[in-house]
Parts: C-alpha cells; sequence; structure tokens
C-alpha cells in the first residue's frame, strides 16, 4: 500500500462517523418517559425534600448537565450510558427553568407554555435553515447535536408548563392529564402509521407529548393522596425510576440493540 493510499483510507475512516443518538426503539420510549418521570420527581427532591430551594438546585444540576454535555460532545460515537445521563439530566434542568419562571418569577404558566413553544419552533427553524433536516437520524457534527440538544431541553421545558397547566392550572389532576398525554401520543402514532404523518414530525410530536406524560404519571406516583397523588414520594419514586433506566442503559450497552450503523459523512454533513 502506498503513502497516499494510506492516507486516502485514513481520510475516509473519520469522515465515517457514528450517529450520536440512539436508534428509536421501543427501549428508546420507555427509557425517555422514565427519564421524563425523574426529571419531575427528583427536581422536587433536590428542591423541597433536601432543601437545596430553586436557585441553588438548578445551579448544581446545570453545571452537571453542563459537563456531561461536554463528555457527550467529546464522544466520537452514542455511548449509552453518557447520552441517557444527559437526558436525566436535561430532564431536571428543563423541569427547574420551568418552575423558575412560574415560582421565582411569577409568570403564568399560559404564559411559559407559549414562550417555550416558540423557542423549540425557532430552533426547528434555525436547525432546518442550517441542515435541511431535522432527523435524528443524521446528528453526526457538531452543530447538528448542539442543535439536538437545545431542541431537547426546550421540549422537556414545554412539557413541564404544558403539564402543570393541565394538571394544575386547568386542575384536570395528575391521572387524568397522563391519560390525556398518552392519548395524544396513541393519535400521533395512529397518524404515522395510517394517514402517512411525516415520521420526523410525528416523532417530535411524540417527544413532547412524552414529557407532560412522565411529569404528570411522576406527580401521580410522587404526590400525597390528599393531592391526588399516591403518596409513595419523591425518593421512593426516583430510586425506583432510575434503577430501571440503570438496568436498561446496562442492557443496551451489552447487547448495542439501539445502535445506529456509522455512515460516510457527506461534504454538506461537514
Amino acid at each position: 500500500m502506498t503513502a497516499d493510499t494510506y492516507l486516502a483510507d485514513a481520510s475516509s475512516r473519520r469522515r465515517e462517523l457514528m450517529n450520536k443518538v440512539p436508534e428509536v426503539t421501543l427501549y428508546f420510549w420507555v427509557i425517555k418517559v422514565l427519564c421524563t418521570t425523574v426529571g419531575e420527581t427528583a427536581a422536587d427532591l433536590l428542591n423541597a425534600n433536601l432543601g437545596l430551594g430553586l436557585t441553588n438546585t438548578s445551579l448544581i444540576m446545570s453545571a452537571l448537565l453542563v459537563i456531561t454535555l461536554f463528555f457527550q460532545f467529546r464522544a466520537r460515537a452514542y455511548v449509552p450510558g453518557l447520552y441517557w445521563l444527559a437526558v436525566v439530566l436535561i430532564s431536571v434542568v428543563g423541569t427547574l427553568v420551568s418552575d423558575n419562571l412560574t415560582d421565582n418569577l411569577g409568570v403564568p404558566l399560559e404564559t411559559t407554555t407559549a414562550v417555550f413553544a416558540v423557542a423549540l419552533a425557532l430552533t426547528f427553524i434555525g436547525w432546518y435553515a442550517s441542515e435541511r433536516t431535522l432527523s435524528i437520524h443524521s446528528v453526526r457534527t457538531g452543530r447538528r447535536e448542539g442543535f439536538y440538544w437545545l431542541a431537547i431541553l426546550f421540549t422537556f421545558a414545554l412539557g413541564t408548563a404544558a403539564g402543570d397547566l393541565t394538571a394544575e392550572r386547568l386542575n384536570l389532576g395528575y391521572w387524568l392529564s397522563a391519560v390525556i398525554f398518552a392519548l395524544l401520543i396513541a393519535a400521533v402514532a395512529t397518524a404515522h402509521r395510517a394517514l402517512g404523518l411525516n415520521a420526523v414530525w410525528s416523532f417530535w410530536i411524540a417527544y413532547v407529548l412524552t414529557r407532560p406524560l412522565g411529569a404528570s404519571f411522576g406527580d401521580y406516583l410522587s404526590q400525597a393522596r390528599a393531592d391526588g397523588g399516591l403518596g409513595l414520594g419523591t425518593v421512593g419514586t426516583s430510586a425506583l425510576f432510575l434503577a430501571v433506566i440503570l438496568g436498561l442503559v446496562v442492557f443496551l450497552t451489552r447487547t448495542r440493540r439501539d445502535v445506529v450503523p456509522a455512515e460516510p459523512l457527506s461534504p454538506r454533513a461537514e
């Protein structure tokens, strides 16, 4: 092999990057809902039960998220443990962002829901204008990954605000709110399979809806019976769901059932 051939082969290998996010399987959706539930209960646990307060909890969790995303961006491929740790942390931070606006600054839930919806829409517009795609199957560059995680943050913040709006402001209760969001997700899945709703938009709509679903479910499990919950507490609920998430992540790390095969990068993707 000549030196030129060797360098060409090495360049080609460098251009083959693994997708930085998992394949969308049943495991993906199960862990995602569990993460949203943990995001709600863990935020309440740190804020209220441990007495850290919203401000201190927000600073600590935001710092942990920044550190985790630093390593996530440096990774050359999808790493289950690292990726899902980032999702758990961004779920907590998204919850705290919404709670800070509502509880500390007194911004109405109707306003925060609308603001986060607009922020998410603008993120999608910027992502598509830059990359000409919103597909998570092509998150193989730093720029696309930046748009991806920004969109994830806003989906969690939007889902928290929307879930609180339906459960508390509209007085529907946690259980009924969870049922409503579950039915909406089922409607999206049906529209995709039976009516041909675009796969990318089906994914993102369902992704947004899983946040209030998980939050409502988490509140239903953890809140006191007098408040419409089952009274399991934030400690028990958080520990249970974190244990299930850990078990599934270990399973996926060993089996690699949610890994997207590597593909050569096109000049446009670079």
